[in-house]
């Protein structure tokens, strides 16, 4: 294996000792040639998110407040790891010339970048390597979104002449040199940046964890890991809430056909999850996974001869479009059809939701069924496969869990169910102990 892309979180760097072990990992596999690291996280359950403390500095400066304060503790944090990794590093020089950005009203997005940028500053020091600054890698459209090809061109023409590098994960510059960042977590969407650009043989995202789960562990005690899982099962499991990675990390190694390893920083010697784009017969599961989340109004929606009506769904969706709401799921039968919404986007719209359906649609009945949690249990090894459908249901059934909504779909790896939000855990204990 000639390259690695290797990224660490937040909690891989908080503090001196957590930076040896990435040293360590990286020194262990001469394959380990690019580091994209996060800010740092959280020591203790007490602790603040360097970046949560950046936020706060640009909200004090926004109000007219001092900053001083709350960039002390920011500046205790770097100065502590510098001096416990005994390193000729003068970081106040870096931290005084951000105190005075701040002060002189950079940008929210300059503000959140920093911690990556200082934490990249030290680890490429520790490391010998050469500091990449990503602002002129990760190229950002003046509208905010990513410019993919002018990215993958400037990371190619960059990394190709430096052997061993560091790039600070979660930003970038748009065209006018102006810092703009990723959503939150968005350091993993960096390292599979520069993965894909490089033709990397394996991006490997280390965290605090050692891969994916089968299922919650707030929720079953000790479930299995998956030790190999493929993007579309991923994709469905990350979006009913089972996330490890960024989502959006996928689709740029994804395109390539280059694994994802999923790696725990304090427990190395572990597999991980390897995530691939698919698996042998002979590695394939009945269900990869379950995942859930609680929190859905259903509105149902029923007409006579609603199926013969051109353009019927259309407006409802339109509907939800001009309230700015979008839609979890939506089952539909001959006359009726169900819209199933986060109450988190619902929030008070849903009086003039129901009304304007009304008017739209001249519906003979519309119902509405709150407190809904949705559960999706997700596996490749399904497809085709007699009885699994009829397993999660009898599952279902014995432990006396109503079902209210049922959905497959069409890829058949992924079957759908809804229920009380009451029922929540016990139905994930169900489906889990009926398959294990």
């Amino acid at each position: 294996m000639n390259t690695i892309i290797t990224k660490f979180g937040g909690s891989s760097l908080a503090d001196a000792n957590q930076f040896k072990k990435v040293k360590d990992i990286i020194c262990a596999n001469e394959s380990r040639k690019y580091v994209v690291p996060s800010a740092p996280g959280k020591r203790n359950s007490k602790d603040s998110k360097i970046t949560d403390l950046l936020y706060l500095c640009h909200a004090h400066v926004n109000a007219g407040i001092s900053l001083d304060d709350v960039f002390n503790h920011i500046r205790e944090r770097y100065v502590g790891i510098v001096h416990d990794l005994k390193l000729n590093f003068n970081i106040e020089e870096h931290l005084s010339i951000i105190k005075k950005d701040l002060e002189d009203g950079a940008s929210s997005d300059y503000a959140a970048s920093r911690g990556e940028y200082l934490n990249s500053l030290i680890l490429s020091n520790y490391l010998g390597f050469e500091f990449v600054d990503a602002k002129d890698v990760i190229v950002f459209n003046n509208d905010g979104s990513l410019d993919s090809n002018a990215t993958h061109c400037a990371l190619r023409e960059t990394l190709s002449s430096i052997p061993r590098a560091v790039i600070p994960g979660f930003y970038g510059a748009d065209k006018e040199g102006n810092i703009v960042t990723f959503s939150r977590g968005g350091s993993d969407v960096t390292g599979a940046l520069v993965t894909a650009s490089l033709n990397a043989d394996l991006y490997e995202n280390w965290t605090d964890v050692s891969g994916f789960l089968m299922a919650d562990p707030r929720i079953i005690n000790n479930p299995k890991p998956i030790s190999t899982i493929t993007y579309t099962e991923l994709r469905e499991l990350s979006y009913m809430g089972a996330s490890v990675l960024h989502e959006d990390a996928i689709f740029p190694v994804r395109e390539v056909g280059i694994p994802i390893n999923i790696k725990n920083t304090n427990r190395p010697e572990d597999k991980g999850t390897f995530i691939v784009e698919d698996l042998l017969k002979s590695d394939l599961q009945t269900i990869t996974g379950i995942a859930g989340k609680k929190d859905f109004t259903v509105i149902s929606i029923a007409k006579a001869l609603m199926n013969s009506e051109l353009g019927f769904c259309r407006k409802l969706l339109s509907i939800l479009e001009q309230h700015n709401v979008s839609f979890e799921n939506m089952p539909s039968g001959i006359d009726t059809v169900c819209l199933v919404i986060s109450d988190s986007q619902l929030k008070n719209k849903k009086e003039s939701i129901i009304d304007e359906i009304k008017r739209s649609c001249n519906p003979d009945s519309i119902v509405v069924h709150p407190n809904m949690a949705l559960i999706t249990t997700v596996g490749k090894g399904m497809t085709k496969q007699k009885g699994v459908a009829a397993k999660i249901f009898t599952a279902l059934s014995k432990a006396d869990i109503n079902i209210r909504m049922i959905d497959q779909g069409s890829s058949e790896i992924n079957i759908l169910v809804g229920i009380e939000n009451d029922n929540f855990e016990k139905a994930i204990h169900a489906i889990y102990d009926a398959f294990n």
